[in-house]
């Protein structure tokens, strides 16, 4: 029994919750999270918990990576699980986390078939089976209706059943072909609509995968906007993800 206590003594601190200053500094740089029920805001900072103990940090180009950062970024990264669990994120283990946006080497297909390579500067990126790479910049200056950290989560959760193609893997009693047809018909009106059109960031227009990653950042931080100009999308959502921020936004109050 002795050696059983002495194991749990040493489990139990790693499960504890963020400090209360860490945790009341990322809820106020979150408002979703802020604006959850005290019963809801309980289970994040738990899950929140178990990421960081789950979860490494590494500061790139010279970055020292502070708990605070640790805090905000976890708790960010599990407002999309709140309702489906840690092991959402399996097969990853790191965040790297650059102090600016970072360079990075692509090569890629075109429609043809042709190879290409080139560059680009980016502020987030998710490989399968990778880590996580984020740009401190990017999470701290932020407009709102923006979160670097859910655009890549949600990147993480695609991956999750094969390549990123906007398509994670549904829930039970949720149907593949109402997903493909409501995600495809708003896929296909945003890149058809002129420009200044929607409020949709026009990256979403990329390719399905960062339409999926674009509104699922905008579900969580401007819900108003995904439902008003996507609501069949919206509803997709709010099976997927369990949760509905357009309410909890826009109406109950924190008991």
């Amino acid at each position: 029994m002795t050696g059983l206590r002495s194991l749990y003594r040493r489990w139990l601190p790693r499960r504890r919750p963020p400090a209360h200053a860490l945790w009341s500094d990322a809820l106020g740089r979150t408002p979703y999270a802020a604006a959850l029920a005290r019963a809801e805001r309980r289970r994040l900072r738990a899950l929140a918990a178990l990421f960081l103990d789950t979860k490494s940090f590494e500061g790139a180009a010279g970055l020292a990576v502070t708990d605070a950062m640790r805090v905000r970024i976890a708790v960010k990264a599990c407002v999309p699980i709140l309702n489906l669990g840690l092991e959402y994120y399996s097969g990853w283990a790191s965040i790297i986390l650059y102090p600016g946006d970072f360079r990075v080497h692509e090569e890629y297909l075109d429609e043809y078939g042709v190879a290409h390579r080139g560059t680009a500067d980016l502020c987030g990126q998710s490989l399968q089976q990778g880590p996580m790479v984020l740009s401190w910049a990017a999470i701290e200056d932020a407009a709102p209706g923006f979160d670097p950290v859910i655009h890549e989560c949600a990147h993480k959760l695609d991956i999750q059943n094969g390549a990123a193609d906007g398509f994670p893997p549904l829930h039970a009693g949720m149907k593949a072909a109402d997903w493909t047809r409501d995600f495809t018909s708003a896929y296909d009106r945003l890149r058809l609509a002129r420009a200044g059109a929607s409020a949709i960031d026009p990256y979403a227009a990329s390719d399905p995968a960062e339409f999926f990653a674009v509104l699922t950042e905008a579900f969580f931080t401007a819900p108003e906007t995904v439902r008003r100009e996507f609501a069949a999308v919206y509803n997709q959502l709010l099976a997927f993800y369990r949760q509905d921020p357009y309410a909890i936004l826009t109406g109950a109050r924190n008991p």
